[in-house]
């Protein structure tokens, strides 16, 4: 088990395997809430959402992740209904030929340097250049997408510097994220066809199919066009950065399994999948129990939270031989790592899409790269995203 892969992005693996040993289902006191550890429990939560609702209160000065995330049906089937129609296998497929030519671009760009950062050289700008089309965002803005991203989606960090808390930081950045958003939509709405008839809709980006799109004969509200453009972006960009950064972390830890890959590039597939398995960028998620339940031999009282951890459960002894080994002939590999139910990660088949594609061409055009070990690696600083911000790295 390449437990290096594990340190550097700071997976607590000894916690997880102790927990599912000992206190499966445990109550924290300090957060006041339950934390869920095999795989059977954390799948019961994720898919009764009658009794373990996604729906939570907001804490002041702390925005989230966009409401949809925390929403139960049926609004959230209509609502995810919408999202689904961006990501569909067609739609996906489509985008084929575009990500294999961003990655050529990055990559040819690393080709002849001394030292690069995969993060920043490939990872980051890859899975931003599509979804930010997708959006129909102009390249030169991407960069301050990357930075209200990474602070909302991050755990909150203090800013000495500049005098106020991660919390405030946080808040900041998703006034300027929405204050963008609406600026954006505001524009659409000047272009927006006469009638459905003359939309075109094959050609248009998100944004305004979003702006004309209806829900039980209502268009989509303003906080709620803001929520799902912020969703768009978080699922079609961040966690999947993380991902790609991931695999191609265990991989330098294991160059004998990349070498597998080079001569079987079929085995790719399985490699991504066993990554989101042992590594993934979400490794976590919150419930809010609606009727007193159980779970194992706990009784869990209504309004409490319980935590899911989506980590551990994919290394769960009961359903993963060996679960502690990199395995990319692992079959069945029914691995948690996109999550479980109606919250399953609606940017899945694009994230695994771009991973393949970029992690190909890195075998193939760069078997040279290797980290380096004389620079630090900086790991997310979150409860539940893992991944790493820098991948120092030489050709």
């Amino acid at each position: 088990m390449p437990r290096s892969t594990a340190d550097l992005i700071n997976l607590p693996l000894d916690w997880y395997r102790q927990m599912r040993a000992t206190q499966p289902v445990w109550f924290d006191d300090k957060f006041k809430s339950w934390n869920v550890f095999r795989y059977d429990d954390v799948v019961r939560v994720l898919g009764d959402h009658a009794t373990f609702s996604s729906e939570r209160p907001a804490i002041e000065g702390q925005p989230g992740l966009p409401s949809i995330v925390g929403m139960d049906p049926p609004r959230h089937r209509k609502l995810r209904g919408l999202i689904n129609q961006a990501f569909t296998p067609r739609v996906v497929a489509e985008l084929a030929p575009r990500i294999s030519d961003v990655a050529a671009t990055l990559l040819g760009r690393m080709v002849g340097r001394d030292d690069v950062d995969v993060m920043q050289d490939l990872a980051y700008p890859l899975p931003i250049t599509i979804i930010a089309e997708l959006l129909g965002i102009p390249v030169e803005e991407q960069a301050t997408f990357r930075k209200w991203s990474e602070t909302l989606i991050s755990g909150p960090r203090t800013d000495a510097r500049r005098g106020r808390s991660g919390a405030e930081e946080r808040a900041a950045h998703l006034r300027d994220l929405n204050a963008y958003f609406q600026r954006k939509l505001s524009d659409r709405r000047k272009s927006l066809p006469v009638t459905p008839e003359t939309s075109g809709q094959d050609r248009q980006d998100l944004i305004t199919r979003l702006l004309l799109a209806e829900v039980d004969g209502e268009q989509l509200s303003e906080p709620e066009l803001l929520e799902f453009c912020r969703l768009l972006l978080i699922a079609g960009y961040e966690t999947t950065s993380y991902l790609i950064g991931n695999v191609l972390l265990c991989l330098d830890d294991h160059p004998e399994i990349a070498e597998e890959l080079r001569r079987n590039p079929n085995l790719v597939s399985g490699a991504v999948e066993e990554a989101v398995r042992c590594f993934p960028s979400v490794a976590g998620t919150m419930r809010t129990v609606t009727v007193e339940t159980r779970i194992g031999a706990q009784t869990i009282e209504r309004g409490q939270s319980v935590i899911v951890w989506l980590g551990s459960a994919n290394y769960d002894e009961a359903h993963f031989t060996d679960a502690e080994r990199f395995d990319v002939q692992r079959s069945p590999n029914r691995h948690l790592g996109f999550g479980q139910g109606i919250h399953f990660c609606v940017g899945a088949p694009l994230a695994r899409l771009e991973a393949r594609i970029a992690v190909s061409m890195v075998l193939e055009h760069l078997p040279g790269l290797r980290r380096d070990r004389n620079q630090p690696i900086d790991a997310v600083e979150s409860p539940f995203i893992f991944g790493v911000r820098r991948f120092p790295a030489t050709l």
